[in-house]
């Protein structure tokens, strides 16, 4: 499997190019702005991209979307209540296939209404719902403290150990991480009662 992480635009943004094998079929998730090294590589791999897999409707996560369908005639995929042009609609539990790698959709609202992860081959896109030693904010519109408590300390907290985390943004001390190590080294994490949590975020 090829699956290549970039660093682009202003906000320490990462893309992420995955696909079976070079000249095979695969995916974008997340193009951010800047993103003329991720068609470069798309072309240098000679890449069929099927799918753009958008974690959420942020403009650094999304800015890039136009280009890429320009370039290679993806389809946009999107949990369906984001707000921005999607080719495909998915909600909680679909899967979307490019080549022999399928890409399972867990909806995990807190940063936006429309977040998702895209869980694959041992890996977790987590957008901006986890990062490396953090989590999303929930203070933009659409975010929410309570819905936050749902997806990292139900939803996120249920994920095999093993899955390599693939954060929206490089703002840990690793470009990557486990859900394992998540669990143990991330303090939005740790144990606490809902109303624990909401107070956490607060202070």
């Amino acid at each position: 499997m090829i699956l290549d992480q970039f660093r682009i635009g202003p906000y320490l943004n990462f893309t992420y190019v995955v696909a079976n094998e070079d000249g095979g079929e695969g995916v974008v998730v997340d193009p951010s702005f800047g993103i003329d090294p991720v068609l470069a590589r798309i072309d240098e791999r000679r890449l069929k991209i099927r799918f753009i897999l958008n974690t959420h409707s942020h403009p650094d996560h999304v800015a890039g979307n136009q280009d890429v369908r320009d370039r290679t005639g993806a389809k946009v995929v999107a949990h369906r209540v984001a707000p921005l042009h999607q080719d495909i609609s998915v909600e909680d539990g679909d899967s979307i296939k490019a080549g022999r790698i399928a890409f399972d959709v867990a909806h995990t609202p807190g940063h936006t209404k429309d977040s998702v992860l895209y869980i694959f081959e041992g890996h977790v896109a987590t957008g901006d719902t986890l990062f490396v030693g953090e989590c999303g904010r929930t203070d933009l519109p659409g975010g929410s403290p309570s819905e936050m408590y749902d997806s990292l300390l139900r939803r996120i907290i249920s994920l095999d150990d093993a899955l390599v985390v693939l954060p929206g943004h490089d703002y840990g001390p690793t470009p990557t991480s486990t859900i394992g190590r998540e669990k143990a080294e991330n303090y939005t994490l740790q144990p606490r009662t809902r109303e624990e949590f909401l107070k956490f975020l607060a202070e």
